[in-house]
């Protein structure tokens, strides 16, 4: 029976998982001993029975490693941030407009004018 033939409470192996997300099954096992989060029924045999929740679990951490770029270290953070109650997702940084810094050419000397330019601007950045 394929996945999308059960009903949408109904638990799913590894390997549906695996078929539905795109994801190696190994991939899914190792994502067990990294997110706590991610705990899905063993029964004898030790196989795997991925609860409704456990799947959109997959699919979030997946979103975030492989789409928005996250590590590994970054999800755990922001899954135990969600559990704890707090924001979903971190505000994301104000931009900053800083203009082209000054390129010094090999070989010439070191023109002290574009460096305090440019620790200006990482200084305003830091402000901003």
């Amino acid at each position: 029976m394929a996945a999308l033939d059960k009903a949408a409470g109904a638990f799913r192996t590894i390997s549906e998982v695996s078929e539905d997300t795109g994801l190696p099954q190994h991939i899914l096992r190792y994502w067990e001993t990294r997110f706590p989060q991610l705990r899905p029924l063993q029964r004898a045999g030790k196989r795997r029975y991925y609860r409704p929740e456990d799947v959109a679990l997959v699919k979030r951490i997946d979103d975030l490693l492989n789409q928005q770029g996250y590590t590994i270290r970054g999800v755990q953070k922001l899954l135990t941030v969600e559990a704890r109650g707090g924001a979903a997702t971190p505000a994301p940084a104000p931009a900053v407009d800083v203009p082209a810094a000054p390129v010094p050419v090999p070989g010439s000397p070191v023109d002290l004018s574009a460096l305090r330019t440019i620790r200006d601007m990482l200084a305003r950045a830091l402000e901003g």
